[in-house]
């Protein structure tokens, strides 16, 4: 399992693999009665736009940490087992790198609040036009399923805050323990 971790962490075609069928069997499981072509097609298109996604942000985070996709795998994992490289030019990327990752936490933290707060007006919404149609067991699960999103990335955000802190800090002891 930690091979398959791992392999899906460094590898872009994985990922586009995993995303591929994640698509199709999301348009199976919400278009059941259109033909498995366009299952297929809609699950394609999903996951190109995801790896687009994916791959703008990588190739971004490895040109601020200055080093290559390989590399900002491996400093990832490093900040997510709170490791300090010993080398000084790995404990130099990683630096920018988690520089890099606060600021974009802090300079998105000012907006999380009204992206949450729509996603929940659009889950009242749901359920109000549920109850106005007669049926609210599927606005129900959509609406239980944004606000456990909501939550998600409210938890997410904390830990990746804590996980770069705490890096910042150990990089900064160990600058000031060398000097």
């Amino acid at each position: 399992m930690r091979s398959f971790k791992r392999w899906l962490d460094r590898s872009l075609a994985a990922q586009a693999a995993m995303l591929f069928l994640l698509g199709v069997g999301i348009s199976a499981l919400f278009r059941r009665d259109d033909h498995p072509v366009l299952w297929v097609i809609q699950g394609f298109l999903y996951g190109a736009i995801g790896v687009t996604c994916v791959a703008v942000q990588r190739r971004r985070a490895s040109r601020a940490a200055g080093t290559d996709p390989r590399g900002l795998a491996e400093l990832n994992r490093r900040i997510r087992h709170r490791e300090v490289p010993s080398e000084p030019g790995e404990r130099e990327s990683m630096r920018r790198l988690v520089d890099d990752q606060l600021s974009r936490l802090e300079r998105s933290s000012r907006w999380l609040p009204y992206w949450l707060g729509f996603m929940c007006l659009i889950a009242a919404a749901l359920l109000a036009l549920g109850v106005a149609a007669g049926s609210l067991a599927f606005p129900l699960v959509i609406a239980v399923a944004m606000i456990g999103f909501c939550f998600w990335v409210v938890w997410m955000r904390r830990q990746a805050s804590d996980r770069f802190q705490y890096m910042r800090g150990a990089l900064r002891e160990d600058r000031e323990r060398v000097s």
